[in-house]
């Protein structure tokens, strides 16, 4: 069977799907390579992102790069699998007919079949398939250090946010059975991973389309009881219809990390209702009072737009003021990026300037970068249980539970004080801070479980 190189882009969510589209393949005799810094296989898979501009751009542009490749006999065969095909499925086998295939979110396991009798059929979209009953759900490839994973629980979205597309390419929230997670959950720790991030489009509305009740408390409860699961962390909750037995279930569990992923968007009311965020600033401080009040610890991140339409110099003071008094732990923001099919292109104008987007996004970040510095500096002295990621030069790499792989701050080791192992837990002193990582030294070179 010859090689086949996988190109994965966008989310966690996103490189779910490939880590189950490659365990097949692999389980059918193909040799796999993930993300490849130089492709050399005869085969490629793109598996794409489609969430804001920048996204699609990136994506178009690494299938024409192979698409060039194929014309000029470097590989032989091309597949494109993911939310942009799921979105421009019509267009994209027009524009591109050096694609073999191209396949949604839902039917991208027909690949594993078609790439070995290449015939290229259309994209099945109109009637989405959670599972496809010839795979087996559970098990993937994994492509992170062995010692993490990303566990998808659900797939679509119920809210409509009005600058957001992936409800109109994912559809409405499509819960996984709560057995299966687990079932998935127990096999990956036998295959050695220790540490679990959570995710899903909205992870709160978890359960609701099986039997109308949130039953996100219950799945987290059930997988911290799990042997082996050291750390549990969630990502990607939505405020409205908080389930707040959830704070009882991270109080109960030492390995449920105090750590919770919530974007709030924006804090002005006006901005919020034309978002259609379902949710006001009076509501948004009371729901941070209570998760800090109920929850003593617990360290949070969430997502802010600037630039919405609409959006005033006083309505961005106002949200800088917000960022000022709530001091989030962990801070992203991107520029409001008009997005054709959503709520927002239809209904409003993309009337501020992209200079005058830019300029709000840095002064934001900026001040994020004064507070995250001083909360950093704030942990100098403290013990904190980490985990090692990686050595890179002259540090061993870590995290401890408020930090998620490849999006938050890290804990630098410095290697030639002593010998660690990749994917174990140690105690460490804070010694130094910057605004981005913390630096420490190791408090007893036995590894801890």
């Amino acid at each position: 069977m010859p090689d086949i190189d996988f190109i994965s882009l966008g989310c966690a969510k996103n490189l779910v799907d490939a880590e189950r589209l490659m365990y097949v393949l692999q389980q059918r005799g193909y040799t796999i390579h993930h993300d490849p810094p130089q492709p050399t296989s005869p085969i490629v898979v793109i598996n794409t992102c489609a969430f804001i501009a920048d996204a699609k751009e990136e994506s178009i542009n690494t299938i024409l790069e192979f698409a060039q490749a194929k014309t000029e006999g470097r590989i032989r065969q091309l597949y494109v699998m993911g939310c942009l095909s799921q979105r421009y499925k019509d267009q994209l086998a027009t524009e591109i007919p050096e694609v073999d295939a191209f396949y949604g979110k839902y039917d991208f396991f027909r690949l594993a079949d078609d790439i070995q009798q290449p015939s290229p059929r259309p994209l099945h979209t109109s009637a989405p398939v959670a599972h496809d009953i010839s795979v087996p759900h559970i098990k993937r490839l994994i492509t992170t250090p062995s010692h993490y994973a990303y566990v998808k629980i659900a797939e679509g979205c119920n809210h409509r946010c009005a600058y957001c597309i992936i409800p109109h390419i994912t559809g409405q929230l499509k819960s996984r059975p709560m057995e299966e997670i687990l079932q998935e959950v127990r096999w990956l720790v036998d295959k050695g991973v220790k540490e679990f991030q959570l995710i899903a489009q909205d992870l709160t509305d978890y359960g609701r389309d099986i039997d109308g009740q949130a039953q996100l408390p219950q799945l987290v409860d059930s997988i911290a009881q799990i042997p082996g699961v050291e750390w549990l962390r969630l990502h990607y909750a939505y405020p409205t219809d908080f389930p707040w037995q959830l704070l009882d279930v991270i109080n109960a569990h030492p390995n449920v990390c105090r750590y919770l992923d919530v974007a709030l968007q924006h804090i002005s009311t006006p901005i919020l209702q034309a978002m259609r965020r379902r949710f006001t600033r009076e509501q948004t401080l009371e729901f941070i009072h209570k998760l800090r009040r109920w929850c003593p610890g617990i360290q949070l991140r969430t997502t802010l737009i600037v630039g919405f339409p609409g959006e005033t110099e006083q309505q961005f003071q106002e949200l800088l003021d917000f960022v000022g008094q709530a001091r989030f732990e962990r801070l992203g923001a991107f520029a409001y990026s008009e997005e054709e099919g959503t709520y927002s292109a239809a209904h409003y104008a993309d009337d501020i300037p992209q200079h005058v987007k830019q300029q709000r996004l840095d002064t934001l970040m900026a001040l994020q970068q004064d507070i995250a510095e001083q909360l950093q500096h704030e942990e100098v002295g403290k013990t904190h249980r980490i985990i090692i990621d990686r050595r890179e030069g002259d540090y061993y790499v870590g995290r401890n539970q408020y930090s998620s792989p490849e999006v938050d701050p890290e804990i630098l080791i410095p290697a030639q004080q002593t010998s660690l192992q990749i994917g174990q837990f140690y105690h460490v002193r804070i010694t130094q801070a910057t605004p981005f990582d913390l630096y420490a030294s190791v408090v007893n070179t036995t590894s801890h479980t």
